[in-house]
Protein backbone atom coordinates (compact mmCIF):
# COMPACT_ATOMS: atom_id res chain seq x y z
CA UNK A 1 0.00 0.00 0.00
CA UNK A 2 1.50 3.36 -1.06
CA UNK A 3 2.28 5.96 1.55
CA UNK A 4 -0.32 8.70 2.05
CA UNK A 5 0.76 12.10 0.75
CA UNK A 6 2.10 14.58 3.26
CA UNK A 7 0.50 17.99 3.86
CA UNK A 8 2.71 20.05 1.54
CA UNK A 9 2.30 17.56 -1.36
CA UNK A 10 -1.45 17.54 -0.96
CA UNK A 11 -1.64 21.34 -0.89
CA UNK A 12 0.42 21.59 -4.09
CA UNK A 13 -1.82 19.05 -5.80
CA UNK A 14 -4.88 20.97 -4.66
CA UNK A 15 -3.53 24.21 -6.14
CA UNK A 16 -3.33 22.46 -9.54
CA UNK A 17 -6.61 20.54 -9.45
CA UNK A 18 -8.61 23.18 -7.50
CA UNK A 19 -10.29 20.34 -5.60
CA UNK A 20 -11.31 20.51 -1.95
CA UNK A 21 -9.00 18.72 0.47
CA UNK A 22 -10.58 15.74 2.16
CA UNK A 23 -9.54 15.15 5.72
CA UNK A 24 -9.73 11.38 5.19
CA UNK A 25 -6.99 11.54 2.55
CA UNK A 26 -4.42 12.57 5.13
CA UNK A 27 -2.82 10.55 7.86
CA UNK A 28 -2.36 12.58 11.00
CA UNK A 29 0.40 11.31 13.21
CA UNK A 30 0.40 13.93 15.99
CA UNK A 31 -1.35 17.09 17.34
CA UNK A 32 1.44 19.20 15.82
CA UNK A 33 0.71 17.74 12.40
CA UNK A 34 -3.01 18.33 12.99
CA UNK A 35 -2.43 22.02 13.75
CA UNK A 36 -0.15 22.39 10.75
CA UNK A 37 -2.84 20.85 8.59
CA UNK A 38 -5.52 23.23 9.90
CA UNK A 39 -3.32 26.25 9.32
CA UNK A 40 -2.45 25.22 5.77
CA UNK A 41 -6.06 24.39 5.02
CA UNK A 42 -7.19 27.82 6.30
CA UNK A 43 -4.59 29.63 4.18
CA UNK A 44 -5.79 27.86 1.05
CA UNK A 45 -9.41 28.75 1.86
CA UNK A 46 -8.52 32.42 2.35
CA UNK A 47 -6.65 32.52 -0.94
CA UNK A 48 -9.65 31.05 -2.69
CA UNK A 49 -11.96 33.67 -1.11
CA UNK A 50 -9.66 36.48 -2.23
CA UNK A 51 -9.62 35.06 -5.77
CA UNK A 52 -13.41 34.88 -5.72
CA UNK A 53 -13.52 38.57 -4.71
CA UNK A 54 -11.17 39.44 -7.59
CA UNK A 55 -13.37 37.54 -10.04
CA UNK A 56 -16.50 39.30 -8.73
CA UNK A 57 -14.79 42.69 -9.10
CA UNK A 58 -13.86 41.91 -12.70
CA UNK A 59 -17.40 40.75 -13.42
CA UNK A 60 -18.90 43.95 -11.96
CA UNK A 61 -16.30 46.22 -13.56
CA UNK A 62 -15.11 47.47 -10.16
CA UNK A 63 -11.64 47.71 -8.62
CA UNK A 64 -10.55 45.13 -6.01
CA UNK A 65 -8.45 45.68 -2.90
CA UNK A 66 -7.04 43.38 -0.23
CA UNK A 67 -7.26 45.22 3.11
CA UNK A 68 -5.03 42.73 4.91
CA UNK A 69 -2.06 45.10 4.81
CA UNK A 70 -3.84 48.38 3.99
CA UNK A 71 -3.79 51.02 6.79
CA UNK A 72 -7.38 51.98 7.68
CA UNK A 73 -7.72 55.30 9.54
CA UNK A 74 -10.11 56.02 12.41
CA UNK A 75 -11.54 58.94 10.43
CA UNK A 76 -12.46 56.58 7.58
CA UNK A 77 -14.02 54.01 9.92
CA UNK A 78 -16.20 56.67 11.56
CA UNK A 79 -17.95 57.29 8.25
CA UNK A 80 -19.96 54.08 8.83
CA UNK A 81 -21.10 52.59 12.15
CA UNK A 82 -20.06 49.07 13.13
CA UNK A 83 -23.69 47.91 13.02
CA UNK A 84 -24.05 49.22 9.47
CA UNK A 85 -20.76 47.56 8.46
CA UNK A 86 -22.11 44.20 9.65
CA UNK A 87 -25.48 44.70 8.00
CA UNK A 88 -24.22 45.86 4.58
CA UNK A 89 -20.86 44.01 4.67
CA UNK A 90 -19.32 47.31 3.63
CA UNK A 91 -16.49 49.37 5.14
CA UNK A 92 -14.97 52.78 4.54
CA UNK A 93 -11.21 52.25 4.41
CA UNK A 94 -10.03 55.65 3.12
CA UNK A 95 -11.35 59.20 3.62
CA UNK A 96 -10.07 62.73 2.98
CA UNK A 97 -11.86 66.05 2.58
CA UNK A 98 -12.19 65.48 -1.18
CA UNK A 99 -12.49 61.70 -1.57
CA UNK A 100 -13.55 58.53 0.23
CA UNK A 101 -13.40 54.80 -0.67
CA UNK A 102 -15.79 52.03 0.28
CA UNK A 103 -15.09 48.31 0.17
CA UNK A 104 -17.98 45.86 -0.05
CA UNK A 105 -18.40 42.10 -0.13
CA UNK A 106 -21.69 42.47 -2.03
CA UNK A 107 -21.56 45.19 -4.70
CA UNK A 108 -24.97 44.08 -6.05
CA UNK A 109 -26.73 45.29 -2.90
CA UNK A 110 -28.75 48.41 -3.76
CA UNK A 111 -28.35 49.68 -0.19
CA UNK A 112 -24.57 49.88 -0.73
CA UNK A 113 -25.05 52.19 -3.73
CA UNK A 114 -27.44 54.34 -1.70
CA UNK A 115 -24.86 54.54 1.11
CA UNK A 116 -22.19 55.65 -1.38
CA UNK A 117 -24.45 58.43 -2.68
CA UNK A 118 -25.49 59.52 0.82
CA UNK A 119 -21.87 59.80 2.01
CA UNK A 120 -20.90 61.71 -1.14
CA UNK A 121 -23.67 64.24 -0.52
CA UNK A 122 -22.98 64.51 3.21
CA UNK A 123 -19.19 64.94 2.85
CA UNK A 124 -19.28 66.90 -0.42
CA UNK A 125 -16.65 64.45 -1.65
CA UNK A 126 -16.21 61.93 -4.44
CA UNK A 127 -16.79 58.28 -3.54
CA UNK A 128 -15.29 55.13 -5.11
CA UNK A 129 -16.59 51.59 -4.58
CA UNK A 130 -14.23 48.59 -4.31
CA UNK A 131 -14.85 44.87 -3.94
CA UNK A 132 -13.29 43.20 -0.88
CA UNK A 133 -13.25 39.65 0.48
CA UNK A 134 -14.82 38.41 3.70
CA UNK A 135 -11.29 38.29 5.15
CA UNK A 136 -10.84 42.04 4.57
CA UNK A 137 -14.25 42.76 6.07
CA UNK A 138 -13.45 40.78 9.23
CA UNK A 139 -10.09 42.53 9.62
CA UNK A 140 -11.76 45.97 9.62
CA UNK A 141 -14.48 44.76 11.98
CA UNK A 142 -11.77 43.80 14.48
CA UNK A 143 -10.32 47.31 14.20
CA UNK A 144 -13.64 48.73 15.42
CA UNK A 145 -12.95 47.11 18.80
CA UNK A 146 -10.06 49.55 19.32
CA UNK A 147 -11.78 52.57 17.77
CA UNK A 148 -11.79 55.47 20.28
CA UNK A 149 -15.32 56.37 21.34
CA UNK A 150 -16.41 59.81 20.09
CA UNK A 151 -19.74 61.54 20.12
CA UNK A 152 -21.18 61.33 16.62
CA UNK A 153 -23.83 63.91 15.83
CA UNK A 154 -26.19 63.53 12.90
CA UNK A 155 -25.97 66.00 10.06
CA UNK A 156 -29.70 66.64 10.53
CA UNK A 157 -30.68 68.74 13.55
CA UNK A 158 -34.18 68.03 14.81
CA UNK A 159 -35.71 71.10 16.40
CA UNK A 160 -38.95 70.17 18.09
CA UNK A 161 -42.01 72.33 17.50
CA UNK A 162 -42.46 72.68 21.27
CA UNK A 163 -38.93 74.14 21.54
CA UNK A 164 -39.73 76.71 18.84
CA UNK A 165 -42.97 77.60 20.59
CA UNK A 166 -41.01 78.24 23.78
CA UNK A 167 -38.67 80.55 21.86
CA UNK A 168 -41.61 82.41 20.32
CA UNK A 169 -43.20 82.87 23.73
CA UNK A 170 -40.04 84.13 25.41
CA UNK A 171 -38.49 86.25 22.63
CA UNK A 172 -40.35 89.39 21.59
CA UNK A 173 -37.40 91.63 20.73
CA UNK A 174 -33.59 91.65 20.70
CA UNK A 175 -33.43 92.55 24.39
CA UNK A 176 -35.48 89.53 25.46
CA UNK A 177 -33.35 87.36 23.18
CA UNK A 178 -30.22 88.50 25.03
CA UNK A 179 -31.85 87.71 28.38
CA UNK A 180 -32.74 84.20 27.21
CA UNK A 181 -29.19 83.60 25.94
CA UNK A 182 -27.78 84.50 29.36
CA UNK A 183 -29.79 81.67 30.94
CA UNK A 184 -28.96 78.87 28.49
CA UNK A 185 -26.17 76.31 28.62
CA UNK A 186 -23.75 75.75 25.74
CA UNK A 187 -25.55 72.53 24.76
CA UNK A 188 -28.80 74.44 24.13
CA UNK A 189 -27.10 77.45 22.58
CA UNK A 190 -27.00 76.42 18.92
CA UNK A 191 -30.61 75.20 18.99
CA UNK A 192 -31.67 78.49 20.58
CA UNK A 193 -29.78 80.60 18.03
CA UNK A 194 -31.29 78.65 15.14
CA UNK A 195 -34.74 78.72 16.76
CA UNK A 196 -34.71 82.53 17.03
CA UNK A 197 -33.35 82.87 13.47
CA UNK A 198 -36.20 80.69 12.20
CA UNK A 199 -38.82 82.56 14.22
CA UNK A 200 -37.66 85.92 12.85
CA UNK A 201 -37.32 84.41 9.33
CA UNK A 202 -33.68 85.48 9.10
CA UNK A 203 -31.76 84.67 5.94
CA UNK A 204 -28.35 84.56 7.68
CA UNK A 205 -27.05 83.93 11.21
CA UNK A 206 -23.61 85.40 12.01
CA UNK A 207 -21.40 84.34 14.94
CA UNK A 208 -18.37 86.66 15.10
CA UNK A 209 -15.50 86.51 17.57
CA UNK A 210 -14.22 89.90 18.74
CA UNK A 211 -11.46 90.72 21.20
CA UNK A 212 -13.51 90.48 24.42
CA UNK A 213 -16.87 89.04 23.32
CA UNK A 214 -18.82 87.16 20.67
CA UNK A 215 -21.39 89.09 18.63
CA UNK A 216 -24.52 87.39 17.28
CA UNK A 217 -26.05 89.03 14.21
CA UNK A 218 -29.11 88.25 12.11
CA UNK A 219 -29.80 89.42 8.57
CA UNK A 220 -33.49 90.30 8.50
CA UNK A 221 -35.01 91.34 5.18
CA UNK A 222 -31.56 92.15 3.81
CA UNK A 223 -30.38 94.29 6.75
CA UNK A 224 -27.83 92.97 9.26
CA UNK A 225 -28.74 93.55 12.93
CA UNK A 226 -26.63 93.07 16.08
CA UNK A 227 -29.00 91.03 18.24
CA UNK A 228 -26.97 89.62 21.15
CA UNK A 229 -23.57 89.29 22.82
CA UNK A 230 -22.01 86.14 24.29
CA UNK A 231 -19.06 85.79 26.68
CA UNK A 232 -15.84 84.94 24.86
CA UNK A 233 -15.34 81.76 26.93
CA UNK A 234 -18.43 80.17 25.31
CA UNK A 235 -17.17 80.67 21.79
CA UNK A 236 -14.91 77.62 21.56
CA UNK A 237 -17.65 75.20 22.63
CA UNK A 238 -20.24 76.81 20.35
CA UNK A 239 -17.82 76.79 17.41
CA UNK A 240 -17.01 73.10 17.97
CA UNK A 241 -20.69 72.20 17.97
CA UNK A 242 -21.34 74.15 14.77
CA UNK A 243 -18.41 72.40 13.10
CA UNK A 244 -19.56 68.97 14.25
CA UNK A 245 -23.07 69.26 12.85
CA UNK A 246 -21.85 70.78 9.56
CA UNK A 247 -19.05 68.20 8.98
CA UNK A 248 -16.19 70.70 9.32
CA UNK A 249 -12.79 69.80 10.75
CA UNK A 250 -12.67 70.94 14.38
CA UNK A 251 -8.87 71.10 14.56
CA UNK A 252 -8.52 73.43 11.54
CA UNK A 253 -8.91 77.11 12.43
CA UNK A 254 -6.43 78.80 10.10
CA UNK A 255 -8.19 78.06 6.80
CA UNK A 256 -11.70 78.82 5.47
CA UNK A 257 -14.10 75.86 5.54
CA UNK A 258 -17.54 75.27 4.07
CA UNK A 259 -20.15 72.76 5.21
CA UNK A 260 -23.88 72.25 5.57
CA UNK A 261 -26.58 70.52 7.56
CA UNK A 262 -30.37 70.26 7.51
CA UNK A 263 -32.91 71.28 10.13
CA UNK A 264 -35.90 68.90 10.06
CA UNK A 265 -39.19 70.66 10.75
CA UNK A 266 -42.79 69.53 10.33
CA UNK A 267 -43.56 72.38 7.94
CA UNK A 268 -40.52 71.67 5.74
CA UNK A 269 -36.75 71.27 5.84
CA UNK A 270 -34.35 74.18 6.21
CA UNK A 271 -30.94 73.67 4.61
CA UNK A 272 -28.15 75.53 6.40
CA UNK A 273 -24.96 76.45 4.51
CA UNK A 274 -22.08 77.10 6.89
CA UNK A 275 -18.98 79.18 6.18
CA UNK A 276 -16.16 79.42 8.74
CA UNK A 277 -13.34 81.92 8.17
CA UNK A 278 -10.31 82.70 10.36
CA UNK A 279 -10.09 86.19 11.88
CA UNK A 280 -7.58 87.86 14.18
CA UNK A 281 -9.72 87.04 17.25
CA UNK A 282 -10.76 83.50 16.33
CA UNK A 283 -13.19 82.60 13.57
CA UNK A 284 -16.23 84.13 11.96
CA UNK A 285 -19.10 81.77 11.17
CA UNK A 286 -22.00 82.58 8.86
CA UNK A 287 -24.97 80.22 8.55
CA UNK A 288 -27.29 80.85 5.58
CA UNK A 289 -30.80 79.48 6.08
CA UNK A 290 -32.48 78.18 2.93
CA UNK A 291 -36.15 77.44 3.47
CA UNK A 292 -37.25 74.55 1.26
CA UNK A 293 -41.04 75.00 1.50
CA UNK A 294 -41.24 77.10 -1.68
CA UNK A 295 -44.35 75.58 -3.26
CA UNK A 296 -46.18 78.91 -3.36
CA UNK A 297 -43.37 80.78 -5.11
CA UNK A 298 -44.63 82.66 -8.18
CA UNK A 299 -43.96 85.83 -10.14
CA UNK A 300 -46.94 87.64 -8.59
CA UNK A 301 -45.70 87.12 -5.03
CA UNK A 302 -42.26 88.45 -6.03
CA UNK A 303 -43.75 91.79 -7.04
CA UNK A 304 -43.87 91.56 -10.83
CA UNK A 305 -46.83 93.56 -12.10
CA UNK A 306 -48.38 95.36 -15.03
CA UNK A 307 -46.62 95.58 -18.38
CA UNK A 308 -43.38 94.12 -16.95
CA UNK A 309 -45.18 90.92 -15.97
CA UNK A 310 -46.87 90.63 -19.39
CA UNK A 311 -43.60 91.24 -21.23
CA UNK A 312 -41.66 88.65 -19.20
CA UNK A 313 -44.40 86.03 -19.53
CA UNK A 314 -44.32 86.43 -23.32
CA UNK A 315 -40.54 86.03 -23.46
CA UNK A 316 -40.30 82.92 -21.25
CA UNK A 317 -43.03 81.19 -23.25
CA UNK A 318 -40.85 81.32 -26.38
CA UNK A 319 -39.26 77.94 -27.21
CA UNK A 320 -35.71 79.27 -27.40
CA UNK A 321 -33.55 82.24 -26.55
CA UNK A 322 -31.72 83.68 -23.53
CA UNK A 323 -33.45 85.37 -20.57
CA UNK A 324 -31.05 87.03 -18.14
CA UNK A 325 -31.63 88.45 -14.64
CA UNK A 326 -29.24 91.14 -13.40
CA UNK A 327 -28.48 92.75 -10.07
CA UNK A 328 -25.93 92.73 -7.24
CA UNK A 329 -25.48 89.86 -4.77
CA UNK A 330 -28.56 89.44 -2.59
CA UNK A 331 -31.00 91.09 -5.00
CA UNK A 332 -33.15 87.98 -5.44
CA UNK A 333 -31.97 86.91 -8.91
CA UNK A 334 -31.95 83.18 -8.12
CA UNK A 335 -35.41 83.38 -6.53
CA UNK A 336 -36.74 84.97 -9.73
CA UNK A 337 -35.20 82.15 -11.77
CA UNK A 338 -36.91 79.58 -9.53
CA UNK A 339 -40.27 81.37 -9.90
CA UNK A 340 -39.89 81.31 -13.70
CA UNK A 341 -39.01 77.60 -13.64
CA UNK A 342 -42.00 76.86 -11.42
CA UNK A 343 -44.22 78.55 -14.02
CA UNK A 344 -42.62 76.54 -16.85
CA UNK A 345 -42.48 73.23 -14.97
CA UNK A 346 -45.18 71.29 -16.81
CA UNK A 347 -45.58 67.70 -18.04
CA UNK A 348 -43.70 67.16 -21.29
CA UNK A 349 -41.05 69.78 -20.47
CA UNK A 350 -37.58 68.80 -19.25
CA UNK A 351 -35.83 71.42 -17.13
CA UNK A 352 -32.20 70.99 -16.08
CA UNK A 353 -30.29 73.37 -13.78
CA UNK A 354 -26.64 74.05 -13.04
CA UNK A 355 -26.20 75.88 -9.75
CA UNK A 356 -23.54 76.94 -7.26
CA UNK A 357 -24.88 75.68 -4.95
CA UNK A 358 -28.37 74.18 -5.25
CA UNK A 359 -30.39 76.46 -2.95
CA UNK A 360 -33.94 75.17 -3.25
CA UNK A 361 -35.00 71.67 -4.25
CA UNK A 362 -37.83 71.55 -6.79
CA UNK A 363 -39.79 68.48 -7.83
CA UNK A 364 -39.82 67.65 -11.53
CA UNK A 365 -36.56 69.50 -12.21
CA UNK A 366 -33.12 67.92 -12.63
CA UNK A 367 -30.78 70.00 -10.47
CA UNK A 368 -26.99 69.77 -10.64
CA UNK A 369 -24.29 71.50 -8.59
CA UNK A 370 -20.91 72.73 -9.82
CA UNK A 371 -17.73 71.75 -7.94
CA UNK A 372 -15.10 74.32 -8.91
CA UNK A 373 -12.40 72.77 -6.67
CA UNK A 374 -12.75 69.51 -8.59
CA UNK A 375 -12.73 71.16 -12.02
CA UNK A 376 -16.49 70.85 -12.51
CA UNK A 377 -16.97 74.51 -13.52
CA UNK A 378 -20.00 76.19 -15.08
CA UNK A 379 -18.55 76.03 -18.58
CA UNK A 380 -17.50 72.37 -18.31
CA UNK A 381 -20.71 71.28 -16.62
CA UNK A 382 -22.86 73.19 -19.12
CA UNK A 383 -21.55 71.01 -21.95
CA UNK A 384 -22.68 67.88 -20.11
CA UNK A 385 -25.95 69.46 -19.06
CA UNK A 386 -26.96 70.19 -22.64
CA UNK A 387 -26.34 66.55 -23.60
CA UNK A 388 -29.22 65.70 -21.22
CA UNK A 389 -31.67 66.81 -23.97
CA UNK A 390 -33.37 69.58 -21.96
CA UNK A 391 -36.08 71.90 -23.25
CA UNK A 392 -35.10 74.54 -20.68
CA UNK A 393 -31.74 74.97 -18.92
CA UNK A 394 -31.02 77.26 -15.98
CA UNK A 395 -27.38 78.28 -15.50
CA UNK A 396 -26.82 79.77 -12.05
CA UNK A 397 -24.47 82.51 -13.27
CA UNK A 398 -22.62 83.52 -16.42
CA UNK A 399 -19.13 84.41 -15.19
CA UNK A 400 -16.82 84.01 -18.17
CA UNK A 401 -16.64 84.02 -21.96
CA UNK A 402 -16.75 80.23 -22.36
CA UNK A 403 -19.96 79.88 -20.31
CA UNK A 404 -21.52 82.85 -22.14
CA UNK A 405 -20.67 81.46 -25.58
CA UNK A 406 -22.06 78.00 -24.80
CA UNK A 407 -25.27 79.49 -23.37
CA UNK A 408 -25.73 81.76 -26.39
CA UNK A 409 -25.01 78.99 -28.91
CA UNK A 410 -27.54 76.70 -27.25
CA UNK A 411 -30.17 79.43 -27.08
CA UNK A 412 -29.78 79.80 -30.86
CA UNK A 413 -30.25 76.05 -31.43
CA UNK A 414 -33.60 75.42 -29.84
CA UNK A 415 -33.16 75.74 -26.05
CA UNK A 416 -34.58 78.30 -23.64
CA UNK A 417 -31.68 79.34 -21.38
CA UNK A 418 -32.23 81.13 -18.06
CA UNK A 419 -29.30 82.70 -16.26
CA UNK A 420 -28.01 85.58 -14.13
CA UNK A 421 -25.23 88.12 -14.49
CA UNK A 422 -23.85 90.79 -12.13
CA UNK A 423 -24.62 94.34 -13.34
CA UNK A 424 -26.19 97.40 -11.72
CA UNK A 425 -29.20 97.56 -14.03
CA UNK A 426 -30.86 95.74 -16.92
CA UNK A 427 -29.25 97.86 -19.64
CA UNK A 428 -25.79 97.10 -18.26
CA UNK A 429 -26.10 93.41 -19.17
CA UNK A 430 -25.38 93.97 -22.86
CA UNK A 431 -22.09 95.89 -22.38
CA UNK A 432 -21.12 93.25 -19.78
CA UNK A 433 -21.55 90.44 -22.31
CA UNK A 434 -19.57 92.34 -24.92
CA UNK A 435 -16.77 93.14 -22.44
CA UNK A 436 -16.43 89.37 -21.85
CA UNK A 437 -15.71 88.96 -25.57
CA UNK A 438 -19.12 87.73 -26.78
CA UNK A 439 -19.59 88.41 -30.50
CA UNK A 440 -22.30 91.05 -31.10
CA UNK A 441 -23.76 89.21 -34.11
CA UNK A 442 -24.42 86.17 -31.84
CA UNK A 443 -25.67 88.09 -28.80
CA UNK A 444 -28.24 90.20 -30.69
CA UNK A 445 -30.41 87.32 -32.02
CA UNK A 446 -29.89 85.12 -28.93
CA UNK A 447 -31.07 87.54 -26.22
CA UNK A 448 -34.83 87.57 -25.55
CA UNK A 449 -35.15 89.75 -22.46
CA UNK A 450 -33.18 91.25 -19.59
CA UNK A 451 -34.51 91.67 -16.04
CA UNK A 452 -33.03 94.16 -13.58
CA UNK A 453 -34.08 93.88 -9.94
CA UNK A 454 -33.60 94.80 -6.30
CA UNK A 455 -35.27 93.67 -3.07
CA UNK A 456 -36.92 96.24 -0.78
CA UNK A 457 -38.44 95.73 2.66
CA UNK A 458 -42.22 95.65 2.97
CA UNK A 459 -43.94 97.90 5.50
CA UNK A 460 -45.36 95.95 8.43
CA UNK A 461 -49.12 95.73 7.84
CA UNK A 462 -49.82 95.83 11.58
CA UNK A 463 -48.19 99.21 12.31
CA UNK A 464 -48.41 100.98 8.94
CA UNK A 465 -49.09 104.73 9.11
CA UNK A 466 -49.01 107.67 6.70
CA UNK A 467 -45.61 109.30 6.35
CA UNK A 468 -44.92 113.02 6.41
CA UNK A 469 -42.47 113.91 3.65
CA UNK A 470 -40.44 117.08 3.17
CA UNK A 471 -40.63 119.15 -0.02
CA UNK A 472 -37.30 117.85 -1.31
CA UNK A 473 -38.49 114.21 -1.31
CA UNK A 474 -41.84 115.15 -2.85
CA UNK A 475 -40.08 117.07 -5.63
CA UNK A 476 -37.89 114.06 -6.33
CA UNK A 477 -40.91 111.75 -6.46
CA UNK A 478 -42.65 114.15 -8.83
CA UNK A 479 -39.76 113.93 -11.30
CA UNK A 480 -39.82 110.11 -11.17
CA UNK A 481 -43.57 110.04 -11.85
CA UNK A 482 -43.33 112.52 -14.73
CA UNK A 483 -40.95 110.21 -16.64
CA UNK A 484 -43.22 107.16 -16.27
CA UNK A 485 -45.03 105.67 -19.29
CA UNK A 486 -48.51 107.12 -19.76
CA UNK A 487 -50.10 103.73 -19.05
CA UNK A 488 -48.77 103.93 -15.46
CA UNK A 489 -48.97 107.68 -14.94
CA UNK A 490 -52.68 107.98 -15.75
CA UNK A 491 -53.65 106.06 -12.59
CA UNK A 492 -51.80 108.45 -10.24
CA UNK A 493 -53.52 111.42 -8.57
CA UNK A 494 -50.74 114.00 -8.42
CA UNK A 495 -52.85 116.23 -6.17
CA UNK A 496 -53.21 113.61 -3.46
CA UNK A 497 -49.96 111.65 -3.19
CA UNK A 498 -49.83 109.54 -0.03
CA UNK A 499 -46.91 107.44 1.15
CA UNK A 500 -46.51 105.25 4.22
CA UNK A 501 -44.05 103.98 6.80
CA UNK A 502 -43.93 101.42 9.62
CA UNK A 503 -44.20 102.71 13.17
CA UNK A 504 -42.72 99.60 14.77
CA UNK A 505 -44.58 96.95 16.79
CA UNK A 506 -44.19 93.52 18.40
CA UNK A 507 -44.99 91.71 15.16
CA UNK A 508 -42.10 93.29 13.28
CA UNK A 509 -39.73 93.47 16.25
CA UNK A 510 -39.96 97.26 16.35
CA UNK A 511 -38.37 97.59 12.88
CA UNK A 512 -41.44 98.78 10.98
CA UNK A 513 -40.78 96.30 8.19
CA UNK A 514 -41.71 92.65 7.71
CA UNK A 515 -40.80 90.65 4.59
CA UNK A 516 -39.44 91.80 1.24
CA UNK A 517 -40.71 92.40 -2.27
CA UNK A 518 -38.92 92.96 -5.58
CA UNK A 519 -38.76 96.05 -7.74
CA UNK A 520 -38.07 95.33 -11.40
CA UNK A 521 -37.24 96.71 -14.80
CA UNK A 522 -37.63 94.47 -17.85
CA UNK A 523 -36.97 95.10 -21.52
CA UNK A 524 -37.21 92.87 -24.59
CA UNK A 525 -34.79 93.02 -27.48
CA UNK A 526 -36.34 94.93 -30.38
CA UNK A 527 -34.89 95.97 -33.72
CA UNK A 528 -33.54 99.28 -32.39
CA UNK A 529 -31.70 97.65 -29.47
CA UNK A 530 -30.39 94.93 -31.77
CA UNK A 531 -28.92 97.58 -34.09
CA UNK A 532 -27.28 99.24 -31.10
CA UNK A 533 -25.69 95.89 -30.08
CA UNK A 534 -24.30 95.47 -33.59
CA UNK A 535 -22.89 99.02 -33.66
CA UNK A 536 -19.26 99.72 -32.92
CA UNK A 537 -19.97 101.68 -29.72
CA UNK A 538 -22.68 100.19 -27.56
CA UNK A 539 -23.76 102.19 -24.49
CA UNK A 540 -25.95 101.13 -21.57
CA UNK A 541 -27.36 104.69 -21.39
CA UNK A 542 -28.52 104.52 -25.00
CA UNK A 543 -29.98 101.03 -24.46
CA UNK A 544 -31.86 102.24 -21.36
CA UNK A 545 -33.13 105.27 -23.29
CA UNK A 546 -34.44 103.02 -26.08
CA UNK A 547 -36.05 100.65 -23.55
CA UNK A 548 -37.78 103.51 -21.68
CA UNK A 549 -39.00 104.94 -24.99
CA UNK A 550 -40.55 101.55 -25.71
CA UNK A 551 -42.45 101.48 -22.42
CA UNK A 552 -40.00 100.05 -19.84
CA UNK A 553 -40.79 101.00 -16.23
CA UNK A 554 -37.47 101.54 -14.41
CA UNK A 555 -36.72 100.06 -11.00
CA UNK A 556 -37.12 103.37 -9.18
CA UNK A 557 -40.44 103.99 -10.98
CA UNK A 558 -41.66 100.51 -10.07
CA UNK A 559 -40.62 101.20 -6.50
CA UNK A 560 -42.58 104.47 -6.33
CA UNK A 561 -45.66 102.67 -7.67
CA UNK A 562 -45.30 100.04 -4.92
CA UNK A 563 -44.85 102.80 -2.33
CA UNK A 564 -48.13 104.37 -3.53
CA UNK A 565 -49.73 100.94 -3.07
CA UNK A 566 -48.64 100.96 0.62
CA UNK A 567 -46.25 98.03 0.09
CA UNK A 568 -42.98 99.80 0.90
CA UNK A 569 -41.60 103.21 1.84
CA UNK A 570 -39.89 105.85 -0.27
CA UNK A 571 -36.94 105.63 2.12
CA UNK A 572 -36.47 101.98 1.11
CA UNK A 573 -36.80 102.71 -2.62
CA UNK A 574 -34.17 105.43 -2.64
CA UNK A 575 -31.90 103.36 -0.33
CA UNK A 576 -31.58 100.49 -2.81
CA UNK A 577 -31.70 102.42 -6.12
CA UNK A 578 -29.23 105.23 -5.41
Amino acid sequence: MPDSPNIDDLLQINEIKKEPIKRSSLQVSSPETENKFKKKLGEVDLKEKEKEAIQLAQKMGLPHIDLDQFPVSHEAMRQISKAEVKQLKTVCFYATSDEFKLGTVDPTNKAVTELLQALAEHNHAEGVLYVISQKSLERVLKLYENLPVVRIISKDISIQSKDLEKVKAKVSDFKSFQALLDQKSTTDLLTLLLGVALKLEASDLHVEAEEKQVVIRLRLDGILHDVAILPKDLFKQLLSRIKLVSSLKININDKPQDGRFTIKLAEGDVDVRVSAMPTIYGESVVMRLLYQNRQGLDLDSLGLRGSAYVRLKQEIERPNGLVVTTGPTGSGKTTTMYAIMQLLNKPGVKIVTLEDPVEYKMEGINQSQVETKKGFTFSQALKSLLRQDPDIAMVGEIRDLETAEIAIQESLTGHLILSTIHTNNAAGAIPRFLSMGVKPFLLAPALNAVIGQRLVRKICGNCREEAELDSHILERVGKVIQTMPETEKQHINMENLKFYQGKGCAQCGGLGYKGRIGIFEIFSINKEIEENILSAQVSEYIIEEIAVKNGMVTMVQDGVLKALDKLTSLEEIFRVTE
